[in-house]
């Protein structure tokens, strides 16, 4: 097993739900819907069951990943990023290649919008006021089930996800929203596409970190399987080790994203948690 995939947050069971669909007027744009998370607490996998927890605060969320018709608005409206005109710096050639001639059809319009790079997907929640979710956010809002705000522990959830993730890369993609939504009413988080985090490589390491003395030796191989909070959540250890493998630019097929939002600080007071 490699180390990458030795890496990984378990999202833990956090607060009462305080559940809103939250519609907001961005930068004058059109109205998306997203919804409003509670603030709370993830552990990262690779610690222990007694290390401290991660505060993850009060956020907003995409209820929906971003789709192909979303990004082509985009696209449209900043030509800078439009096939062929992004710089190969930011973007590989695969850059929105599934689109025939430089849009999406009729069929693509509605499935998830893939073959785009981070900075990418960063450039199209920046220009709707928004941002990508920090990985401590994606699973925070990923661990939930349909029936509860921490469904690890249920009968069938992890082979539900493991589930999808056996499934070929090259299966035909669903429509974004068509996926029951979780405990907080978020859809596609599991079972549609990977989804881009604004720090997703942030648990990157390589080979030669391995002779760094100040590293934590027990983060690597063995030690950190046997040490994990989980070790028995093989899903975390694959998202976090699909994570790690990651370059800014790469643009694949099975690569989405949704964007985030911070919560006013006018709307924290407001937050019983």
């Amino acid at each position: 097993m490699s180390a990458a995939l030795l890496l990984g947050l378990a999202a833990l069971h956090t607060a009462a739900p305080i559940l809103a669909a939250t519609h907001l007027q961005v930068a004058n744009q059109s109205v998306e819907q997203m919804v409003e998370l509670p603030s709370g607490e993830v552990r990262p996998l690779y610690l222990t069951k007694d290390s401290p927890l991660t505060p993850v605060a009060a956020f907003l969320l995409d209820r929906l990943p971003v789709t192909n018709a979303e990004f082509a608005d985009f696209v449209q409206q900043t030509p800078a990023w439009q096939a062929g005109q992004a710089p190969a710096l930011f973007v590989e050639p695969q850059y929105l290649s599934h689109w025939p001639n430089t849009e999406p059809n009729a069929i693509q319009a509605k499935q998830p919008v893939t073959h785009v790079s981070w900075y990418a997907a960063n450039a199209y929640c920046q220009a709707q006021g928004k941002r990508l979710p920090s990985v401590s956010e994606w699973e925070y809002v990923a661990q939930a089930s349909e029936l509860s705000a921490n469904g690890s522990k249920e009968a069938g959830y992890t082979q539900r996800i493991l589930a999808w993730y056996a499934k070929p890369a090259t299966a035909e993609l669903a429509n974004v929203g068509e996926s029951p939504a979780n405990y907080w009413q978020v859809q596609d988080l599991h079972g549609l596409v990977w989804e881009w985090a604004q720090d997703f490589n942030t648990a990157l390491v390589t080979g030669e970190s391995r002779g760094d003395s100040s590293l934590d030796q027990g983060l690597f191989c063995g030690s950190a399987a046997s040490g994990s909070a989980d070790p028995s959540d093989y899903a975390a250890f694959m998202r976090y080790g699909f994570r790690s493998s990651l370059k800014a630019a790469y643009t694949l097929r099975n690569l989405g994203f949704r964007c985030a939002q911070d919560v006013a600080p006018t709307e924290r007071q407001g937050d019983t948690l």
